[in-house]
């Protein structure tokens, strides 16, 4: 599993038709974390030593996850890239976001299930969440959304999933354009997906294009694009190579 050949596997639905422009197609992987053993020491051999640093942190089912999550987009990245997945080197933006060369890379971790972004020549950011209990999605939204989300969310008969997909477009959008959390609370994301923010405020200019993805059992994702046009979502269920 090391080296430039290791091939990214996967299964799951493609977009029906590819935009003409690798920049308005986003690869969104997947990524089941609670792996293997063998899997999980292989994957450990493509990380940095700060990446290896923070794996082997006191959290023995944290660290585990981390390296199977970093590990693999490395091979993602790799892959895409033509190039050694264990020898990449990020570059981080003020509040973390990491990228390389022209290839845009986003990901996020919830619990057993990560996902990460890929895409060239457009900003991007993903998020994925696990459902959270029904009385504090309310709660937090009353908090955190605008008043109107915060009401559609308690109406809501589903009000923890309706909050978690709120969460993720909102965690999406931050991300994409490299800010922080906070500055995303009070953006309107409500609405079908996917949904065109014309104007995302303090995080920088828009529009921002923000996109439900499609996640498994008590799970919600979203990925967003900063620019109005349209994209292709190609999505795919990662899986160790052999």
């Amino acid at each position: 599993m090391t080296g430039s050949g290791a091939a990214p596997a996967g299964t799951g639905p493609a977009a029906p038709a590819a935009p003409a422009s690798s920049a308005d197609l986003i690869d969104v992987w997947l990524i089941p974390t609670d792996q293997p053993e063998p899997v999980v020491r292989a994957l450990r051999e493509l990380l940095d030593p700060a990446e290896r640093a923070r794996a082997d942190g006191p959290d023995r089912r944290f660290g585990r996850r981390f390296t199977v999550t970093h590990g693999a987009v490395r091979l993602l990245a790799g892959a895409r890239l033509g190039r050694d997945p264990a020898r990449l080197v990020w570059h981080y933006g003020p509040h973390g976001k990491p990228g390389i060369d022209d290839l845009a890379v986003n990901h996020s971790a919830s619990g057993a299930l990560a996902a990460v972004a890929l895409t060239e020549g457009r900003a991007v950011g993903v998020d994925v969440e696990e459902v959270r209990d029904a009385r504090v999605a309310v709660r937090m939204a009353r908090r955190y959304f605008p008043a109107a989300e915060a009401e559609s969310v308690a109406a809501d008969p589903d009000p923890a999933g309706r909050f978690t997909v709120l969460w993720c477009r909102r965690e999406a959008c931050v991300k994409a354009y490299g800010g922080r959390l906070v500055q995303g609370f009070g953006l309107p994301l409500d609405g079908p997906s996917p949904v065109l923010l014309a104007d995302p405020g303090a995080l920088g200019p828009g529009p921002c294009r923000v996109e439900d993805v499609p996640a498994p059992g008590s799970f919600r994702a979203a990925v967003a694009a900063v620019g109005a046009g349209p994209v292709g979502i190609r999505r795919r269920i990662w899986s160790p190579p052999v």
